[in-house]
């Protein structure tokens, strides 16, 4: 995570002119010649104003001068009986010394004197709660940081440049839970704007959830990361723990789920690509296996390593059906129609899929599926979903996916491939190129 700051603290100090002693009166100073001698208010004794004044004090400020600075504090601390407002303007000059001495220590401790005097002004009290904020944090002091955000949103402070000092405050005093929960109004607020959530918000949302345990929070930052920020990783968790992790998942669904990840991945691991092509082979589709292969091997995964042989003997195999597929697939085409189920029309429809033909791949699995008999309906609709998607007909493919409801991990998968078709263009290439073979 990288470090988070807010503006830098001179400016924030700037703010609320810490930089600066206060305007100051002295008794003299506050009566006119022929009033009435009344008690003073919110003014200071001559002795007083020699040592704080703001010119002067000022002026050491910009030379930096630190020890004529300390040196006046220290007398005017000295001087007896001063009164509450004394004692504000005497703290107001701490902040400037502490300020340009660098000390954040004494900075936060004159801050808190002047917020608790009475006579700060609301709207400057609220950017030095903010301005301790910041040096707690510095300090790594993360439980007292939060505390001071807390309480600089309770006086009405704008969040919106806070909450994120909040939120790493919060994760890094190890509350993840309240880091998550800022985080998930960040990430609304941010779409709400009509804006995208940065990287860095998502990935430590991400981390929040999981280390509070929070199933729910942690997949929708996953999904979040898909939809902003996709890349191979956060795909293959999002079928992990969308699809494959979910209560009630089949592993008789699993080819659904290789599919899903050629699909969306730029890059399967080897074992996916073997394990897909195998089963392609296994289920009569070779032409699936060749691609998947061709894959495999253009991505550098495949065809080397203690596995190379194999890897060359399977896909010779996927090859040499594929071959063969494409020279024979069309007389299947009569006895799939004359089938009591749908299934032979279905397989042939995916079989042209595979080969490229995707409109003719359409036809058949739709009367396949029409036709019916099929032991899971809802996987067909995958299939033909699949083959929409890769004919480019996207609006088709989505309603398609929208009316699988079979469970098992098959809705689960039908709506990853909805959040698949929905990328922006470029993102989501992989779902009408990746699945496609070669060429086409």
């Amino acid at each position: 995570m990288s470090h988070f700051r807010l503006a830098r603290l001179c400016l924030l100090l700037a703010a609320v002119g810490l930089n600066t002693a206060p305007a100051l009166m002295t008794s003299a100073h506050a009566q006119k010649a022929d009033a009435p001698a009344a008690a003073p208010a919110n003014t200071v004794r001559p002795e007083l104003f020699k040592l704080i004044d703001s010119a002067q004090v000022q002026q050491l400020v910009a030379a930096k001068n630190i020890t004529e600075l300390q040196n006046r504090i220290t007398q005017a601390e000295a001087l007896p009986n001063k009164t509450p407002y004394e004692t504000y303007a005497v703290n107001r000059v701490k902040m400037v010394t502490a300020s340009v001495a660098g000390n954040n220590a004494a900075l936060a401790t004159a801050i808190e004197e002047v917020i608790n005097s009475g006579f700060e002004p609301k709207e400057s009290q609220t950017k030095m709660v903010l301005a301790v904020a910041d040096i707690r944090y510095k300090e790594q002091n993360y439980p007292a940081a939060v505390e001071q955000l807390k309480r600089y949103e309770s006086m009405g402070g704008d969040m919106t440049t806070a909450r994120p000092l909040l939120v790493r405050a919060m994760y890094l005093g190890k509350d993840y839970a309240g880091a998550k929960t800022q985080l998930l109004q960040t990430v609304a607020d941010t779409e709400k704007a009509g804006k995208t959530p940065t990287q860095e918000d998502l990935k430590l949302l991400l981390s929040a959830a999981h280390e509070s345990k929070d199933t729910a929070a942690y997949n929708t930052a996953v999904e979040k990361m898909v939809a902003y920020y996709p890349t191979d990783e956060y795909w293959s968790e999002l079928i992990r723990v969308g699809v494959i992790k979910k209560p009630g998942f089949s592993q008789d669904n699993f080819m659904t789920v290789l599919r899903l990840e050629f699909a969306a991945m730029k890059t399967l691991r080897e074992e996916d690509y073997v394990d897909l092509a195998e089963t392609a082979l296994r289920d009569g589709f070779p032409t699936e296996a060749k691609n998947v292969m061709d894959a495999g091997y253009a991505a550098g995964v495949l065809g080397k390593g203690a596995n190379a042989k194999a890897h060359g003997q399977l896909r010779d195999r996927a090859n040499k059906g594929a071959a063969d597929d494409a020279k024979n697939i069309a007389s299947g085409e009569a006895s799939a129609a004359k089938a009591k189920t749908g299934a032979g029309l279905v397989n042939l429809g995916w079989a042209y899929s595979t080969m490229g033909q995707h409109d003719k791949a359409i036809g058949f699995i739709q009367q396949g599926i029409a036709k019916g008999g099929l032991k899971q309906p809802d996987e067909a609709k995958l299939r033909l979903g699949a083959a929409q998607a890769k004919a480019g007909r996207k609006d088709e493919a989505i309603k398609t996916f929208e009316s699988v409801k079979a469970g098992g991990g098959l809705s689960d998968a039908a709506r990853i491939w909805i959040t698949l078709l929905k990328q922006p263009a470029g993102a989501g290439a992989q779902a009408t190129a990746a699945a496609a073979p070669a060429g086409q």
